[in-house]
């Protein structure tokens, strides 16, 4: 987690802080975290991401649907919630009875990774998911380079990691189609050939 602003606090007064404050606060081990801004990378990758999925799952006529990080997720075995960069959910949404506002039954999540963030996607935020019975994907973008890392549930429960660096894609035929790394990366100006 990065070192934003949190309070410890009860779910309920989670969602009272959550509702007066001008920012989006996750919840997490009894803990709300206000959730800090991102670099210009990392929201053209995620809305590219977001366009590309969405073009995917189109062609599915409606049966699935793409949303923002404004989307809110619930981990019901855990109790936290959390928002992804951008998730799809496929079939009728299902809400937590603890907040109105989160969804519980994500096929996929997406996260774009940074520096202050990678550690905690990759370890405890992607333990977390894995507690979601319906999630059957877990996508992480690199904004650093062109590199997609994508985890798929298989039937047994295990989880099956595939990297699509530039030239590689990602098979989602499940979801309508494949996510082109290049089409996702192309014109992206990666931190390290940025201009200060």
């Amino acid at each position: 987690m990065s070192a934003a602003e949190k309070l410890v606090t009860t779910y309920p007064e989670y969602l009272a802080l959550e509702a007066a404050s001008p920012v989006k606060m996750q919840y997490v081990d009894g803990v709300a975290y206000a959730m800090a801004g991102g670099t210009p990378a990392h929201s053209e990758i995620a809305a590219r991401l977001i366009g590309t999925l969405f073009n995917l799952v189109r062609a599915g006529g409606g049966r699935c649907r793409v949303h923002t990080s404004d989307l809110k997720v619930h981990v019901s075995a855990s109790g936290d919630s959390y928002y992804p960069d951008a998730s799809v959910v496929c079939g009728p949404q299902e809400l937590a009875a603890v907040d109105a506002n989160a969804v519980t039954n994500p096929t996929m999540l997406v996260e774009v990774l940074s520096d202050s963030t990678e550690s905690y996607d990759r370890g405890k935020k992607f333990r977390a998911y894995r507690r979601l019975p319906s999630l059957q994907h877990y996508l992480l973008a690199n904004q650093d380079e062109a590199r997609l890392e994508h985890y798929r549930r298989n039937d047994d429960g295990t989880w099956t990691l595939t990297i699509a660096e530039a030239g590689a894609k990602v098979a989602l035929p499940d979801l309508g189609g494949d996510l082109m790394v290049d089409e996702i990366y192309a014109g992206v100006a990666f931190a390290a050939t940025q201009v200060a």
